[in-house]
């Protein structure tokens, strides 16, 4: 069981989290739920950068490496050079280290292993939100 920890309160701002797997998207937005940050979804890389542009509200994305048609690796890509102040933490079940290297060679922030704990995943975005 985990200590309580600081929730802090992210009202009036916006996440994406870029995943396709419905399961872990849910998973995802309870664990947020109580810092009252909106969240967006993208279901893969393509939607990802879509909502970047029609959402300049999002301040940062969790992004899933694996994902159909374009992956978060080309997404984090194309996302940086078109909006470098972006940030993106990576979220994948991925743990060796060339995705983490080649995650960091494109632009990401941050780095987050699943299974997603409450507190690691609030402790790293308030690096970035808070």
């Amino acid at each position: 069981m985990e200590k309580e920890f600081f929730i802090p309160d992210w009202s009036g701002k916006t996440i994406l989290v870029a995943e396709d797997v419905d399961s872990n998207y849910m998973v995802l937005s309870a664990l947020l739920r109580k810092t009252k940050v909106s969240v967006l979804r993208a279901t893969n890389g393509q939607e990802a950068l879509e909502m970047i542009q029609q959402h300049p509200q999002i301040i940062a994305i969790l992004m899933d490496i694996s994902m159909p048609g374009m992956d978060g690796i080309e997404a984090t890509r194309l996302i940086k050079e078109n909006f470098p102040d972006k940030i993106i933490i990576v979220q994948t079940a991925h743990a060796r280290d060339m995705y983490r290297d080649k995650m960091n060679a494109e632009g990401c922030n941050d780095y987050l292993l699943k299974p997603l704990r409450q507190k690691m995943l609030i402790e790293t975005l308030s690096k970035y939100l808070s």
